[in-house]
């Protein structure tokens, strides 16, 4: 790869995917391509120069995140806040490609409204909010639902006090270091409870740790002593049929986030009717209401967290109406079959039959 200069390594990735697609493109147009409709998500380069191959063809943009300057994911953690204005800077020429793909839209899809508020005002008017739809008629509540730890001879159904946490990479964007730390007192406070967390040990989002290593591996020796490892369960990355069994048999989901990209699943526990506790962060806010369909801590506030897991696992029956709740409201904003994927297919006859009217 060619030098370049540290600030634009990562704009020099995305051209460098731009030219390879669009390389393959032009191959494609001499076998006879004549696209419709060019869906394509603009974030790591792939839809740069896609006007210049089709300028007359629409292009669906799949808006998943704008950087923000202010008031967004990289300063929201103060424990991993830069503040100085070379950071800034950083951030500032990491958006570039993505203000670029938004010039050059012809319509946008966001999946939540808290996504579609990242993008500047002057490009909302071309912009519709629809998620990508969930398949509530398999991600649903089921008897007879088990986990198995076959290594440790242990077996959970519904009814055992389990705590399920689940991240794609155990990381602090999506609340790892603070869920580890609000651990002691929730193990204090509920003897008998079993955490099952499930993801790797890589960086999906944000950075490694500093020192080295996993945040797991750093996150556990700062805690040692604390914890009792014999209650806490590192699963690693699971089959999605099995992760739905882990929200069917949990007596509570934690899913906590910076101002991000809304999981799958989140929305994936609320349809099995797991009760969820959530933190207080605007995506997770769009999806629930505290006391209806969910409850919301703060995301640093470990005293809160633990309390509220505490007081689920102490009475699970008065909570349950919560899981319900959340699974109705998944299937009222996000059910597949008869929410997005109409929506969806509306979009692209929109978009294909503009010029034709």
């Amino acid at each position: 790869m060619p030098a370049c200069h540290g600030w634009v390594a990562d704009l020099q990735t995305k051209c460098i995917r731009a030219e390879a697609l669009g390389e393959l493109l032009m191959q494609l147009l001499e076998q006879g391509l004549d696209p419709d409709l060019v869906i394509g998500h603009p974030g790591w380069g792939e839809l740069l120069m896609i006007k210049d191959i089709f300028p007359d063809v629409p292009v669906w943009h799949q808006v998943e995140l704008i950087y923000q300057l202010r008031d967004g994911d990289t300063d929201f953690d103060p424990e991993f806040t830069k503040p100085d204005w070379r950071s800034r800077t950083r951030l500032r020429l990491k958006r570039l490609h993505q203000l670029q793909a938004l010039h050059d839209l012809d319509w946008g899809v966001a999946p939540t409204e808290f996504q579609a508020s990242t993008v500047p005002s002057e490009y909302r008017q071309r912009l519709s909010v629809i998620h990508e739809g969930v398949d509530t008629d398999a991600i649903a509540p089921r008897s007879g639902s088990f986990i198995q730890l076959q290594k440790l001879g242990l077996r959970f159904q519904p009814g055992d006090e389990v705590v399920s946490f689940v991240s794609r990479s155990l990381e602090p964007y999506r609340g790892f270091h603070s869920f580890m730390r609000m651990l002691p007192l929730l193990q204090k406070l509920r003897p008998n409870a079993h955490v099952i967390i499930v993801g790797s040990d890589g960086v999906s989002y944000g950075a490694p740790p500093p020192g080295g290593g996993s945040w797991r591996q750093q996150v556990l020796a700062e805690l040692a002593g604390q914890l009792d490892l014999n209650r806490i369960h590192f699963v690693g990355r699971i089959s999605h049929s099995v992760l739905h069994d882990l929200f069917r048999v949990a007596a509570c989901h934690v899913y906590l986030t910076y101002p991000f990209v809304l999981s799958w699943s989140l929305l994936e526990a609320m349809s099995c009717g797991t009760v969820v506790i959530g933190s207080s962060t605007l995506p997770v806010q769009e999806v629930i209401e505290h006391g209806r369909t969910g409850l919301l801590v703060d995301f640093f506030d470990l005293e809160a967290m633990a309390n509220c897991i505490a007081g689920v696992l102490a009475e699970p029956a008065a909570y349950r109406p919560l899981g319900e709740a959340a699974r109705q409201q998944v299937i009222r904003r996000f059910d597949l079959r008869s929410v997005c994927l109409p929506q969806q297919l509306a979009l692209v006859d929109q978009l294909i039959n503009a010029d034709k009217h």
